[in-house]
C-alpha cells in the first residue's frame, strides 16, 4: 500500500465516509494513520463523531483527523505578495493596497479553498508523524482544480519573481553607480517565492509518484455517476496521477421481496458492469448499502473489510 491515500469523486457518494474507514482500518492494522479533510465543506467530524479543526485531533489509539481551515493557505500566499510590495517601497516604488491587491490576484488567482487543500497537503505529505496518511478531497471539480494549481501557481509565483528580478536589478544598478561595486553586495535572506515554488512542485511530484500515492476514485452505481466518474477518472490521467481503484458505494446487496429495490438493483448491476466495461484495468471494490446513518467508529467497522478486498 502507498504511504498517501487520496478518495474523490462527485458529491454526495460517501467519500468522507470511505476515507474514514479507510483511516480506522489502517490505525486497526497498527499504522499511524491521519486522515485529512480537504473538502470546505467538511464532515469529518460527523463521519467520526468526534470534534476535529485544523490542528491534528486525536480520534482513537493510532487515529487521527484534521479538517484544513481555508484561511491558512490564502494568508500565507497573501503575505509573499506584502513582502514583495515592501520590498517594492524600499526601492522607492510605492504600492497602495488596489495596486497590492491587484498584484496579489494577477492571472490565474488560485482560490482560497483549493490553496488551503494544497497547503494542508504539503504539509502532511512533507511530515514523517505518520506512516499513512488518507486525504478526504472536495467534488470532483474542485479536486481537479486542486491538481493543477501547483502549475497555476508556479506560473503566478513566477511572474512576481521575475517582477522582482527587475525591479533589484534596477535598485543594484543604480547603487553601483552612485557608491560602487561594493554597494551591489547585499543578503537577500530566504527567497520565500522560491521555497514557495519548491513546495508545490513537491507535492506535484508526490501526487504523480504510484510508489508513493494512490487515488481511489468513490462513486454509486447509477448512470450519471457512472458517466462522471469516467470523465473524472480521464482528466486524473491527463494529470499523471495513479488512479488505482473505483470504490462503488451504496450498493444494494439482497433486495428481498422488494420489487422497487429489485428494480434498482438491475439498475445498479448494470452500472457496475458498464465500469467494468470501461475501465477495465481499474480494480472495482463494492460497499454495501447501510440502513440509517453511516457515522461513528461502530459504523466505519463495517465498511473498512469492503475497502481492499
Amino acid at each position: 500500500m502507498t504511504r498517501f491515500l487520496l478518495y474523490g469523486g462527485k458529491g454526495g457518494v460517501g467519500k468522507t465516509t470511505v476515507a474514514a474507514a479507510t483511516g480506522h482500518r489502517l490505525a486497526e492494522a497498527g499504522y499511524e494513520t491521519l486522515v485529512v479533510s480537504t473538502d470546505p465543506a467538511h464532515s469529518l467530524a460527523d463521519a467520526v463523531e468526534t470534534a476535529v479543526g485544523g490542528d491534528p485531533t486525536e480520534i482513537r489509539s493510532g487515529l487521527w483527523g484534521v479538517e484544513v481551515d481555508p484561511q491558512t493557505g490564502i494568508d500565507r500566499y497573501r503575505s509573499l505578495f506584502e513582502a514583495l510590495a515592501a520590498e517594492f517601497d524600499d526601492a522607492g516604488i510605492r504600492m497602495d493596497e488596489d495596486e497590492i491587491a491587484e498584484l496579489f490576484t494577477s492571472g490565474v488567482m488560485p482560490g482560497s479553498d483549493e490553496l488551503a487543500a494544497v497547503e494542508g497537503m504539503a504539509t502532511y505529505i512533507e511530515s514523517d508523524r505518520w506512516d499513512r496518511v488518507v486525504f478526504d478531497t472536495a467534488p470532483t471539480g474542485h479536486t481537479l482544480r486542486l491538481l493543477d494549481l501547483p502549475s497555476v501557481m508556479d506560473r503566478g509565483v513566477a511572474t512576481a519573481m521575475d517582477l522582482r528580478d527587475q525591479v533589484r536589478r534596477k535598485v543594484t544598478t543604480a547603487r553601483t553607480m552612485m557608491f560602487g561595486p561594493m554597494a551591489s553586495r547585499r543578503d537577500d535572506g530566504p527567497d520565500d517565492f522560491t521555497a514557495m515554488r519548491e513546495r508545490m512542485e513537491r507535492v506535484g511530484t508526490a501526487l504523480r509518484d504510484p510508489e508513493r500515492t494512490a487515488f481511489r476514485v468513490v462513486t454509486i452505481p447509477e448512470t450519471m455517476a457512472v458517466r462522471e466518474t469516467e470523465r473524472l477518472v480521464g482528466k486524473l490521467r491527463e494529470f499523471d496521477v495513479p488512479v488505482t481503484t473505483l470504490v462503488v458505494n451504496k450498493v444494494i446487496e439482497d433486495a428481498g421481496d422488494c420489487k422497487r429495490c429489485q428494480g434498482k438493483q438491475a439498475v445498479q448491476e448494470k452500472s457496475i458492469a458498464q465500469l467494468r466495461e470501461s475501465l477495465p484495468d481499474l480494480d472495482i471494490w463494492t460497499v454495501p448499502d447501510q440502513s440509517g446513518e453511516v457515522t461513528g467508529i461502530e459504523a466505519l467497522e463495517k465498511i473498512g473489510p469492503h475497502l481492499g478486498g
